[in-house]
C-alpha cells in the first residue's frame, strides 16, 4: 500500500495528476455533482493535535467522495494510556480503508504506515505537512497558470511547512527562495533532497537570513506563524527572533508588481503577516483555505483507491 507521509512518496507524474484530479472535484462539486469513487471507504483521522481546516476539509472531502470519515482524537484512544503506535496501527488497519494522521513526530507517522498496512496520509507531522503542499500547488496553478519558473518567497521559520513546499516547488520546477532567522533555518536533509531534484527539474533553492533579497521579483509572497504548536515554551523567544520577518506592504513592493501571497492558516496577525495584506487584493489565502478540501479529496481518492 502507497502512503503520503512526505511530498516525495510522490512522483513528478502523480503529483501532477493528483493536481489535475483536484481540479477537475472542485469543478464538479462547484456544479452540484455526486461522486462516489470512494463509495464504501471509510478513513479514519487519527488526530494529536486540534486543527480546524486540516479536520474538516478531509472528513468533507470523504463524504462528498461517497465514502466516511471516523475521527480518532489521539487523546480518546489507548494510546495516551502508553499502548504502543504500532500495536494501534495493526488494530487501526484490520477495521479501515486508511487513516488520515496529524501528529507531534513523523516516526509516528511511518510507524502507523509501517504496521497498519493501509495507507496512510500524513496530515502534518514536526518533519512535513505535504497535504498543504498539494493545496497549495493546486491554488498557485489557478492563480498563476502555471507552476514551473515561478519564484515563491517563503519569510519566517523553516517548519514542515516550509521544508514541503522545498519539496514540492522543485518537483514542479519553481524557484523557492527561504528567508528565516539564524537557527530556524529549513531541515538540511529536506534541503538537500530539494537542491538534489531541482537541478534536474529547472527550479532553483536559496535560504538567506534576508528578507527583502528572497523578496525581490517574487511571483509568491507566503508565510507560516512564527510559533507552531509544540514551540509555545520558546514563544518569547522567537517573539524576539522573528522579528522583522513579516509579510506587509512594505516586502509587497519588493516583489513582482502582481505578486500574490499567501498562508496556511492560522494567521496571527500583525505578526507574521499584516492585516491589510492578508485582507488586500493580492492575498489569495482564503482561496488557498478552501482548496484544502479538494486536494484533501484528491489525495483521498489516489490512495484509498488502490484497495
Amino acid at each position: 500500500m502507497k502512503s503520503f507521509l512526505s511530498v516525495t512518496d510522490a512522483s513528478k507524474l502523480e503529483m501532477d495528476r493528483v493536481l489535475a484530479r483536484a481540479k477537475a472535484i472542485k469543478t464538479l462539486i462547484k456544479r452540484g455533482r455526486s461522486l462516489a469513487t470512494l463509495s464504501g471507504k471509510i478513513a479514519g483521522l487519527l488526530f494529536e493535535k486540534p486543527s480546524t481546516r486540516t479536520r474538516t476539509s478531509f472528513e468533507v472531502a470523504a463524504r462528498r467522495l461517497g465514502g466516511d470519515s471516523i475521527y480518532l482524537a489521539a487523546n480518546e484512544l489507548q494510546l495516551s494510556r502508553g499502548e504502543p503506535v504500532k500495536d494501534t496501527a495493526r488494530i487501526l488497519g484490520g477495521y479501515l480503508d486508511g487513516v488520515v494522521a496529524r501528529v507531534y513526530a513523523h516516526d509516528t507517522v511511518v510507524q502507523l504506515a509501517k504496521y497498519s498496512r493501509v495507507p496512510v496520509v500524513n496530515a502534518l507531522s514536526d518533519l512535513e505537512h505535504p497535504t498543504q503542499i498539494v493545496s497549495d500547488l493546486f491554488t498557485i496553478q489557478e492563480a498563476k497558470g502555471k507552476l514551473k519558473g515561478l519564484k515563491l518567497a517563503y519569510v519566517g521559520d523553516g517548519n514542515n511547512v516550509c521544508n514541503s513546499l522545498l519539496l514540492g516547488g522543485a518537483v514542479e520546477g519553481m524557484s523557492i527562495s527561504v528567508a528565516c532567522p539564524a537557527g530556524y533555518e529549513p531541515n538540511a536533509t529536506v534541503l538537500s533532497e530539494a537542491e538534489k531534484t531541482s537541478r534536474f527539474s529547472g527550479g532553483n533553492i536559496d535560504v538567506s537570513h534576508d528578507p527583502v533579497e528572497a523578496a525581490k521579483e517574487a511571483d509568491l509572497l507566503y508565510t507560516d506563524v512564527w510559533v507552531s504548536m509544540g514551540d509555545e515554551a520558546s514563544k518569547e523567544k522567537r517573539m524576539k527572533d522573528f522579528d522583522g520577518y513579516q509579510i506587509n506592504n512594505d516586502l509587497l513592493k519588493v516583489a513582482k508588481r502582481d505578486a500574490n501571497v499567501m498562508h496556511c492558516l492560522p494567521a496571527h496577525r500583525g505578526l507574521e503577516i499584516t492585516d491589510d495584506v492578508i485582507e488586500g487584493k493580492q492575498s489569495i489565502v482564503w482561496q488557498q483555505g478552501e482548496n484544502k478540501l479538494y486536494g484533501a479529496a484528491s489525495v483521498l481518492e489516489w490512495l484509498l483507491r488502490q484497495k
